[in-house]
């Protein structure tokens, strides 16, 4: 497994209003991030964020190219970012110890918190398709490049790591410098992770290293 400390290239917020950060994604021109009571969303170039959507946002973000979901307690929630209505529902997998949400070939990837797992799920139904087992608490997860990336964070310690979808088997880790953690975890497609800070109330972009070999083997982007 490869180890490195996780760079830090900027960090947002905090945000007022914001005790929490907890879910993150991006649309391709802004990182939406959830507080709780709203979705907002951060133009990751000049820092400030340009509205919010009055919804429940208790946990892990996503969004599949036109539609926003949006843990809230036990429930996904699919929401249209243009007029800020819940469109659908459906259960999500922990029955309320949900963490993080991604976007991949279709289908959503959701990480049962203290469950240690990471499900991948029928976006109509909350069907569950698969499990991934994980030794470590999940927080946030992404797609990005053909991999799988998941956020931990226990006590102080908290880093991102990248896992064979097969297995789970730990291939790569970034450990977050102490006293910054990471609850919500979100990949731009380029060479960025934007990372949900819990109770500091930021985000933070972390760079996400440039690999070598080939792909991991499972699918495709948090995004399409």
């Amino acid at each position: 497994m490869k180890r490195t400390t996780a760079e830090i290239l900027r960090e947002y917020g905090p945000f007022p209003g914001a005790d929490q950060v907890h879910g993150v994604t991006f649309d391709g021109h802004h990182v939406w991030f959830a507080t709780g009571d709203k979705l907002n969303a951060l133009d990751p170039e000049s820092g400030q964020t340009v509205r919010s959507i009055d919804v429940a946002a208790h946990a892990g973000t996503a969004f599949d190219g036109q539609h926003l979901f949006q843990i809230a307690e036990d429930c996904i929630q699919k929401i249209d970012p243009k007029t800020g209505r819940v469109l659908s529902t459906i259960p999500a997998p922990g029955h309320g110890g949900d963490s993080g949400l991604a976007w991949a070939e279709g289908t959503l990837w959701v990480g049962q918190h203290r469950g240690r797992k990471i499900h991948q799920i029928d976006p109509e139904t909350g069907a569950i398709l698969r499990t991934i087992e994980s030794n470590r608490v999940v927080t946030g997860v992404t797609w990005v490049d053909g991999d799988l990336w998941h956020g931990t964070w226990e006590g102080d310690d908290s880093d991102v790591r990248r896992i064979d979808p097969q297995t789970g088997e730990v291939l790569e880790r970034l450990d977050m410098p102490a006293g910054r953690g990471v609850s919500g975890l979100e990949a731009d497609g380029g060479d960025r992770f934007f990372c949900g800070g819990g109770a500091s109330g930021k985000v933070r972009a972390i760079r996400r290293p440039k690999r070598t070999s080939q792909p991991g083997r499972g699918t495709g982007a948090s995004r399409s």
